[in-house]
């Protein structure tokens, strides 16, 4: 429930308060007295789009605060409160929105900066809004077939979800058959050009790492004269054949004479140890060194083999990867894809068996959400019905039409085909006969506007008592009526009222007299300056307002005496009706 909203410097609200209660609230004033403005300033508590014009002339941004009752800590409002760092104190939550006169907006959530969206969030759970502007949207398919399945209930919510998720898989299978049965022949060649790379790759059998091995062996073989020639040289310079100085000479020559003093110091005998054992590693190198000069051959046949084994793997490289470890991996995804190229008659084959199975559950689920919307319905129109009764229409009639285009590519229900949406089989649309023995038709063709008020709050009265949102906002949707349908009008609003919080602003005495509580928006001007206040009325007041309201005189004893008889019979409903 709304407890209090704040506005400051919006439109021609300089500034004020407008403190609400439980059971039906309602707000008057003078046309141009601003209020439309109170639900503008509700609207952007809820997170609607800030238009900077509504700032207040000369003010630097506009401000609006709303305080609602969260008494559930687990509620949905209390936990996304939470989630987004606001607190609920003491049961309240606070809600605030600013607008500059530059265009920047910025709201606030239980004393946490949020974005915008987060308040929209917020209000499914708080409030729902009914304005003028609704009575065209009822006009619309769209919005009679969200009436008749708000309605409904969980029973066509299930359906729906169900009838939604099957809807969007057969239209994901039938995106994905027309892929693969559409681009065939593109699929052919490519599968084409792999089956080439293959047999070409096959055809060479490369082994991992070979183009490496085969460039070292390669060089090796290329260039054996001058490698033998240069072990040969090495191997003469550690230990010649002939009678010629040597490593191995050399070092022989300091070890003797390092021996010969070993006697006279310590040190020069460590000194020979070290040279003994460079001669034993001398010796050893030597001898790899003359036997890598006896294994380095010159081999032209096997140059010649080697040669033309790396020219086909460089054909390889140059198509396939950098590397053959990278045509190797190529070959082996390549693989992969030409077997799913391969397999896409029977991916297809799959696909339409999906399909079918997909269509079939989808016109059985159709079907039930047919049978629970038809059902729902007819319990919408007799409930509508009843409450135009109530409304001074005893001779109208709703009916709620559930109607099927056949369509030779739609689903097969009942054994014919008809066409279908992401919204189910039919299409919805609410009739009116307003009179007995009419014919009844669409609401945009047998309704006059009065007609339509009342057809429209009707239908919100009866969704209202299947709404778990605590609070009402109706925003003149009894424009267009008047007289006894005016007083059974506040009649329902009052019954309303009865199980939830409610806010009219209404431009009719006979809807003002059952209000709980009467705020009225008055409008003041210095000549310069135009500004509107509100104030809530006491039972004199409110007679004088309605004598306003009715006669355009609040000192008339006429009208003073038609107030005070309208308030008598509203203080009487009120007392009859049962309270939450």
């Amino acid at each position: 429930m709304i407890e209090e909203i704040r506005i400051a410097s919006l439109g021609v609200i300089d500034e004020s308060v407008l403190e609400l209660g439980p059971g039906l609230n309602v707000v008057t004033g003078e046309t141009g007295a601003g209020k439309t403005m109170l639900v503008t300033a509700l609207g952007l508590l809820l997170g609607a789009r800030a238009d900077a014009g509504a700032v207040r002339s000369g003010a630097k941004a506009a401000r609006v605060e709303g305080i609602v009752t969260v008494a559930d800590p687990t509620s949905a409002v209390a936990l996304q409160t939470d989630e987004l760092g606001g607190v609920v104190e003491d049961g309240s939550l606070v809600l605030a929105r600013q607008l500059s006169a530059e265009g920047r907006s910025r709201a606030f959530l239980g004393g946490a900066s949020v974005p915008i969206s987060a308040l929209q969030g917020v209000a499914d759970h708080l409030v729902a809004v009914h304005g003028q502007s609704d009575q065209h949207r009822l006009l619309q398919a769209e919005a009679q077939r969200a009436a008749v399945d708000g309605f409904a209930g969980a029973a066509v919510a299930e359906l729906r979800t169900r009838y939604a998720e099957l809807y969007r898989r057969l239209k994901e299978v039938e995106s994905e058959l027309a892929e693969v049965v559409g681009a065939a022949r593109e699929r052919a060649r490519e599968a084409d050009v792999l089956r080439l790379g293959l047999a070409e790759i096959e055809a060479v059998e490369p082994q991992p790492g070979e183009d490496q091995r085969l460039a070292t062996e390669e060089s090796r073989l290329g260039f054996a004269d001058t490698l033998r020639t240069a072990a040969e040289l090495a191997r003469e310079a550690l230990s010649a054949e002939q009678d010629q100085p040597d490593a191995l000479g050399a070092v022989a020559a300091a070890r003797r004479a390092l021996e010969s003093v070993r006697e006279h110091d310590e040190e020069a005998g460590r000194l020979a140890d070290r040279v003994a054992e460079l001669s034993y590693l001398l010796s050893d190198v030597a001898a790899d060194v003359a036997a890598y000069a006896t294994a380095v051959d010159t081999d032209p046949a096997r140059l010649a083999v080697v040669s033309d084994r790396r020219a086909a793997l460089t054909a390889l490289t140059r198509k396939y990867g950098e590397t053959i470890d990278e045509v190797l991996a190529w070959s082996a995804s390549s693989a992969q894809r030409l077997l799913s190229l391969d397999n896409s008659e029977t991916r297809a084959e799959e696909l339409r068996s999906e399909r079918a199975e997909l269509r079939s559950a989808l016109a059985a689920t159709g079907s039930d959400l047919s049978r629970a919307r038809a059902e729902a319905g007819d319990r919408l129109a007799a409930a509508v019905s009843e409450e135009l009764t109530a409304l001074a229409m005893p001779h109208a009639e709703v009916r709620i039409a559930l109607t099927r285009t056949p369509d030779p590519d739609g689903l097969e229900v009942d054994g014919e085909t008809w066409r279908f949406t992401a919204h189910g089989l039919d299409q919805i649309e609410i009739l009116l006969a307003a009179n007995t023995g009419a014919e009844p038709r669409p609401l945009n063709k047998g309704a006059s506007g009065g007609e339509l008020s009342r057809v429209m709050l009707a239908i919100e009265v009866v969704l209202a008592g299947t709404s778990p949102v605590p609070t009402f906002v109706f925003d003149e949707v009894d424009a267009g009526v008047g007289g006894k349908a005016a007083v059974e009008i506040g009649r329902r609003l009052a019954a309303l009222a009865a199980s939830a919080q409610v806010l009219v602003v209404t431009h009719l005495p006979q809807v003002a007299a059952f209000a709980d509580r009467h705020v009225v928006v008055q409008k003041s001007s210095d000549g310069r300056v135009t500004t509107s206040g509100l104030e809530v009325l006491d039972d004199e007041g409110r007679v004088r307002e309605l004598s306003r309201m009715l006669a355009g005189l609040e000192e008339s004893e006429t009208a003073m005496a038609h107030a005070q008889e309208l308030l008598d019979v509203a203080q009487q409903a009120r007392q009859a009706r049962p309270r939450r």
